[in-house]
């Protein structure tokens, strides 16, 4: 799979990367035996940009991919991005951004993977009691230790994207970007490119909307889909149609509709690395090949014609942040 360049501190991954919170949360059940062969299965389909968070599961996730990463003989060619800052308990969930947290947090990571470095080490969320800069200026340290090599932000505007940057160069920003979620190109795109910060679009795939593979029986067994406003009611028919259309244009190219949103996200500039998930081996060979179709400006033309960007119905930023806001003490 072809490789690309994120932001401007040298940090390359695959086209396509693997995101991994499915393996431990928010789609039901998932078998650890069945999750590690599907991790391999794509990092030997060129997937080398694992990412995961140690909220995901409770640390569940990282340790699940460090037993991946120890059965790979082509451990060395794997990119582990981790991220911090929300905190998981069984009081609920929090946010926790001070710097005096930052090296624990990075040192139970490290342990969890198993790993000496961490590739990419995002903030997952801002603490809103604590300025984004100051617990850069702790993450920055982490990359002076040798614990880190690069740092990332995760759903932040674009003004604490710029307070982060001009703190310590930022190489990733991660935020929600597919067809079926537009509104980053409005704001936090242009303001990325400006500073030379590299795109990682998660939910790339509309939470498999976009594959056009989903049900409404399915759909309600998800607590992440059935939450969220663009899969309910009338918003989540206007929303079918629209993938009816998909459906039709993926088809006159000989590529499934899911094939099509990646390639789409993927023609939008070599900045953009998406990370789809899935825990099925053919989904990840279909996602895989993705990144080898290349839509030309006629197609891309074709398609927003057909799957108009303002026809989609849904606000998700009443669930863009954890409904429990407080910091840990």
């Amino acid at each position: 799979m072809r490789q690309r360049h994120l932001g401007r501190t040298g940090f390359t991954a695959s086209a396509l990367g693997l995101g991994c919170m499915g393996f431990s949360q928010g789609y039901g059940p998932a078998d650890d035996g069945e999750s590690i062969k599907a991790l391999h299965r794509a990092v030997e389909s060129g997937m080398n940009l694992l990412d995961t968070a140690m909220s995901y599961g409770q640390g569940h996730n990282e340790q699940l991919v460090s037993r991946a990463l120890a059965e790979l003989a082509n451990r060395g060619e794997v990119q582990v991005a981790t991220k911090f800052g929300i905190v998981r308990t069984e009081e609920g969930v929090a946010l926790d951004g001070r710097p005096e947290h930052v090296s624990g947090y990075c040192d139970a990571s490290l342990k969890r993977l198993g790993v000496d470095v961490i590739d990419l080490y995002y903030l997952h969320r801002v603490d809103p009691a604590v300025p984004i800069g100051e617990t850069v200026q702790a993450m920055a340290q982490l990359v002076d230790d040798g614990k880190v090599r690069h740092l990332g932000v995760s759903e932040v505007t674009a003004g604490q994207l710029q307070a982060a940057d001009a703190v310590h160069p930022i190489a990733a920003v991660q935020f929600e970007w597919s067809m079926l979620w537009r509104e980053p190109e409005l704001d936090i795109i242009p303001a990325a490119r400006e500073l030379g910060v590299g795109l990682v679009p998660y939910s790339p795939l509309g939470r498999g909307l976009l594959t056009a593979t989903l049900d409404r029986d399915t759909i309600g067994t998800s607590e992440f889909r059935r939450t969220d406003p663009r899969f309910q009611d009338t918003n989540l028919d206007r929303n079918l149609s629209q993938i009816e259309a998909l459906r039709t244009v993926a088809d006159s190219l000989s590529i499934t509709p899911g094939q099509l949103a990646l390639a789409w996200l993927l023609a939008q500039g070599d900045d953009v690395v998406p990370i789809p998930g899935t825990r099925r081996l053919d989904r990840i060979a279909e996602n895989a090949a993705a990144a080898e179709i290349q839509l030309g400006p006629a197609e891309l033309e074709r398609l927003d014609l057909a799957v108009r960007p303002e026809a989609w119905a849904g606000d998700r930023r009443s669930f863009a942040v954890p409904a429990t806001t407080r910091t840990t003490t």
